[in-house]
């Protein structure tokens, strides 16, 4: 029968420091994570299947599995404060963007711009783009709206998953772990596939330059693969849950 070994005795600075750099870690895949999803955005689809994907939609599943490991080791307060501050690294790529759209470009430089084979439409908040056009004003009417729209997805559904988590949390009193890992992201992913597509290709199904099919089929797969996903990461958030509060020393 194999033996039960306690953790080796660490000082309370050394386990203090251990705790906070474990955080560190899952707050950088956390923002890392939200940052490729807003800045690759809806730039290209891809077919995974049956589902035709945003590449956007790609890390997002890995920000649900932090807030959710940040919630079970660390607490309410913590995740929250993590999904805070997720909102304000939203709001300083937005402030970011605006500041390179405002400013004066040098002109002459070749590259900058390019040449529309045919007029674009269905863009947000323009009707058209034509002919010679400089390259960041494209990527930046294409992508404004897919920031603003994710952004606002972001704060619905991450501060639900969080509040879902403790609520099943306390429900159980701390059992079932699967339990509040799954629920709490497949509701709150829910909210996010529904609020983003529907603000992004809103405009364009409004417009008509895609069908009512086209419009629920993207909201289909984008649900399709954040709930397989958040199915299989099961797994992997229990051996984490496990090996991490062992390594930090965390009481159930």
């Amino acid at each position: 029968m194999k033996e039960y070994s306690a953790p080796l005795a660490i000082s309370d600075s050394d386990l203090q420091e251990r705790r906070e750099r474990v955080f560190l870690v899952l707050a950088g895949v956390f923002i890392c994570s939200m940052t490729m999803m807003n800045i690759i955005g809806s730039t290209r689809f891809i077919q995974l299947g049956p589902m035709a994907l945003t590449v956007g939609v790609l890390p997002y599943p890995l920000t649900f599995l932090c807030t959710d490991l940040v919630s079970e080791l660390y607490g309410r307060k913590r995740a929250n404060f993590l999904v805070t501050l997720g909102l304000a690294i939203n709001l300083f790529i937005v402030a970011i963007i605006w500041l390179a759209h405002t400013a004066p470009p040098v002109p002459g430089i070749p590259w900058m711009e390019i040449q529309l084979a045919e007029p674009v439409t269905g863009l947000p908040g323009q009707q058209e783009m034509s002919g010679s056009v400089e390259l960041f004003d494209f990527i930046y009417v294409f992508t404004t709206g897919a920031v603003f729209a994710s952004m606002i997805a972001y704060v619905a559904a991450q501060y639900i998953d969080v509040r879902l988590f403790h609520f099943w949390k306390s429900l159980t009193r701390g059992k079932h772990l699967w339990l509040r890992n799954n629920f709490s992201t497949l509701i709150s992913q829910a909210v996010d596939s529904i609020l983003v597509i529907g603000i992004v290709f809103g405009g364009a199904f409004l417009s008509g330059d895609i069908t009512l099919k086209q419009y629920l089929g993207f909201m289909a797969s984008s649900y399709l693969f954040k709930m397989v996903a958040a199915l299989i990461d099961t797994g992997p958030f229990y051996i984490l849950v496990a090996k991490l509060k062992r390594f930090l020393q965390i009481d159930q």
